[in-house]
């Protein structure tokens, strides 16, 4: 039986196995996964050697594991719930936004999704009996948004002592979809020295959506976003951590959707995605939140505020 690293599946030599990592490969379940075709123009090794190591990393890394519901049960017992400063936004979530999940905030420009980010990783600093997590945040910031200006603000707020949490958050620009990926996994790396609670992602799609332009990329562009979205997925996972990432609207009709409301990315970001919301403007500067799709909770509204102290009822 095979062991953990790749190095020991038959028929992976050091070069082969370094190809692989460098193609992103970098556990058992991500070669257990793959198509051999993919596998083999990878490595650069012949079709039925790579239906060989796909083989052995199924059995090695139990792909067909089927659990009983009351084990799931237990391992649920372990998730934690972030707030967001607002009762009613955590009422909409069923007590706030849950670890080993990812929430997605879609909405127009200036609708409040950097802003409810800002919030949820001052948050996570806090104290779980303040509906915190006590941990770290990792912050993969894509548009230059971040502002260390706003979470003093908020930490303020909440009489927080804003150096003690600035200190707790790490940020990351990407500069293009594949850098924005390689940051995911640097952070697993990272995340065996400390205890991260929650990663954001603002904003998920925009670099993905500038690169890969037109209905020629469009196959090669779900397929990235897909890998990205499935390694967030893990790492709320592994780390029992929140994920958040935004999303913008389609502004004009795009060319491939149409309707100016849906989100960027289409069925491969809604179906990876736990939790999908929809953040719109309403009069006075309040915010309405709608919860559009998830596993537990009915289609609901949640009416906040976002001011200068943060996200507010």
């Amino acid at each position: 039986m095979p062991g953990n690293s790749i190095e020991e599946l038959p028929g992976v030599g050091p070069a082969t196995a370094e190809k692989l990592r460098d193609a992103g490969y970098v556990d058992l379940m991500a070669i257990a996964v793959e198509s051999p075709k993919v596998l083999a123009e990878v490595a650069e090794i012949g079709e039925s050697t790579a239906v060989k190591i796909i083989s052995a990393a199924k059995q090695a890394a139990d792909v067909g594991g089927f659990e009983t519901g009351d084990l799931i049960l237990e391992r649920r017992k372990n998730i934690h719930k972030l707030t967001s400063c607002s009762k009613a936004f955590d009422e909409l979530m069923g007590g706030g936004l849950e670890t080993q999940a990812i929430a997605e905030f879609f909405g127009e420009f200036g609708s409040g999704k950097t802003q409810m980010c800002f919030q949820l990783a001052v948050n996570a600093t806090r104290p779980v009996e303040d509906g915190g997590l006590d941990g770290d945040v990792f912050i993969i910031d894509t548009e230059n948004t971040f502002r260390p200006e706003r979470i003093v603000q908020m930490a303020t707020a909440l009489d927080l002592d804003p150096e003690a949490v600035l200190k707790r958050i790490h940020v990351a620009r990407a500069f293009n979809s594949h850098h924005q990926m390689l940051l995911v996994e640097k952070a697993q790396e990272l995340a065996h020295e400390m205890n991260v609670r929650l990663m954001i992602v603002d904003s998920l799609t925009a670099h993905f959506r500038a690169e890969y332009v037109g209905r020629g990329a469009l196959a090669e562009r779900q397929q990235n976003l897909n890998k990205h979205m499935h390694d967030l997925l893990r790492f709320a996972d592994l780390n029992n951590a929140v994920i958040a990432v935004t999303n913008q609207v389609s502004a004009k009709p795009d060319a491939f959707f149409g309707d100016p409301t849906r989100p960027i990315g289409g069925h491969i970001v809604g179906h990876a995605a736990t939790y999908r919301l929809y953040l719109r403007k309403s009069k006075g500067g309040k915010r309405i939140a709608r919860l559009i799709d998830s596993p537990n909770l009915p289609e609901a509204e949640a009416v906040i505020t976002v001011g200068e102290d943060g996200v507010r009822d």
